[in-house]
């Protein structure tokens, strides 16, 4: 997985830009730049896509750029709960980039590939056959898939409308829990405290392995 952006690959915090600014300040920010904005985000769709949890990490923060409290790049090694391995990388000085980010899964029999710039396409990659191309909004996808597609195939859909199947998948459960009924399981499907707590784990974790000149860390289970 990786998120690499470039818009802080100068001080653009001494400019009076508030986004800048409060990323960048570790009192604002807590122990992590870069790793805390945007690392978590990489870290969360792993977990989430997968369904694994990150057992241990061997991270690399650096500050690149001179005078800058914070990381600004960091490379994860990751081991998973069932034997997977990965590899996370982040940066906010990648020059260039907007907003890539990204992840792979290689499984025994084929691959999976998602750019959230490309947020409607989803490459599945096999050994013995083509590449396929699966779209947003079309009739072969699955029950989830389907619930969560909001306009008609061939139109642009993505980020916004994320943050809408949140909202909504969260007031359907809290509608059902006031009604006394049972939430179906797409009520269920978004981000809860627990997610919250996995990603500050990963912050703390990451931090403390690149003091200790990358030393393996545990996450809590």
């Amino acid at each position: 997985m990786e998120y690499p952006q470039g818009w802080l690959s100068t001080r653009l915090e001494e400019s009076g830009q508030k986004q800048a600014a409060w990323r960048t300040d570790p009192t604002k920010s807590g122990a992590a730049g870069c790793l805390g904005d945007i690392g978590t985000h990489a870290e969360n769709l792993a977990e989430f896509i997968t369904g694994l949890r990150i057992k241990e990490l061997a991270a690399d923060l650096t500050t690149f750029v001179e005078g800058r409290a914070l990381d600004d790049d960091g490379n994860v090694l990751l081991r998973f709960d069932n034997g997977a391995k990965g590899i996370l990388h982040s940066s906010q000085i990648s020059v260039g980039e907007e907003n890539d980010l990204n992840i792979r899964v290689y499984g025994e029999l084929g691959g999976l590939e998602w750019h959230q710039q490309e947020p409607n396409t989803l490459l599945v990659k096999w050994n013995d056959r083509p590449t396929e191309i699966r779209r947003t909004g079309l009739g072969y996808l699955g029950a989830n898939a389907a619930a969560h597609s909001r306009i008609p195939a061939g139109h642009p859909e993505g980020y916004l409308e994320a943050f809408a199947n949140i909202y909504r998948n969260f007031a359907n459960h809290l509608r059902a829990v006031l009604d006394g009924t049972t939430p179906d399981a797409t009520a269920l499907d978004y981000p809860k405290i627990e997610d919250g707590i996995r990603g500050m784990a990963f912050i703390e974790a990451a931090v403390d392995s690149s003091k200790h000149n990358a030393r393996w860390t545990p996450l809590p289970a």
